[in-house]
C-alpha cells in the first residue's frame, strides 16, 4: 500500500513538473514581435487595358491563386499563344470588372501587355449565348483575345467579345 501511494505521489510531481515546465516554456514566447502572416504576394505577368471603359487590370499566370474571378480578371487555362481568354464579374460589388464589357463595339481597342511584350486588339464582333460551361468561337487566321462575362440583359446568358490582334506597322 505504502508503494502505491509512494508511486502516486511521484506521478502527481512529475506532472506538476512537467506541465510547470510547458508554462515557462509558453511564457517565454514572446508576444512582442510582429508575425508574418502570408504576406507574399504574387506578381502579375502582364494587363489588360481597355481605356474605353476605363479597365486596366493585372493578369496572372493560369497557375496563380490570384487567377481567379474571385479575385480579379481570370485568365482561362484553355488560352494558347494564338488564343487568350479572359472572363471576369460583370453586374454589381468590387469584383464586377467586366460591367462596362457590353459598352465595347466594332473596331474599339484593347491592349494586352503579357510578359512585357504589347499588343494591341481590335474587336471584331460580339455576341450572347446561353451559359453551358462552354463558349462557341470560330478560330480566327489572325491572333484571338476573348473576352466573357455573364450577360448583363440577359439571365441565364453570357456575353462575348472576339477581337483580332491588331496588324503591326
Amino acid at each position: 500500500m505504502l508503494k502505491r501511494i509512494l508511486i502516486l505521489f511521484i506521478i502527481i510531481l512529475l506532472f506538476i513538473f512537467t506541465e510547470s515546465i510547458i508554462r515557462i516554456d509558453t511564457n517565454k514566447v514572446s508576444i512582442d514581435k510582429p508575425i508574418l502572416i502570408n504576406t507574399y504576394k504574387e506578381t502579375p505577368i502582364g494587363k489588360l487595358i481597355i481605356n474605353k471603359i476605363n479597365l486596366n487590370k493585372d493578369i496572372y499566370s493560369k497557375n496563380s491563386k490570384e487567377n481567379t474571378i474571385e479575385k480579379n480578371i481570370q485568365l482561362l487555362k484553355e488560352s494558347t499563344n494564338d488564343l487568350i481568354i479572359i472572363a471576369a464579374h460583370s453586374g454589381s460589388g468590387e469584383r464586377a470588372f467586366f460591367n462596362n464589357l457590353n459598352k465595347l463595339k466594332k473596331n474599339d481597342e484593347i491592349t494586352l501587355i503579357i510578359n512585357n511584350k504589347t499588343s494591341k486588339y481590335i474587336v471584331k464582333e460580339y455576341w450572347e449565348q446561353k451559359k453551358n460551361g462552354y463558349i462557341d468561337i470560330s478560330k480566327e487566321e489572325q491572333d484571338q483575345l476573348i473576352l466573357t462575362t455573364c450577360s448583363p440583359n440577359h439571365q441565364g446568358y453570357q456575353l462575348i467579345v472576339n477581337s483580332i490582334k491588331k496588324e503591326s506597322n
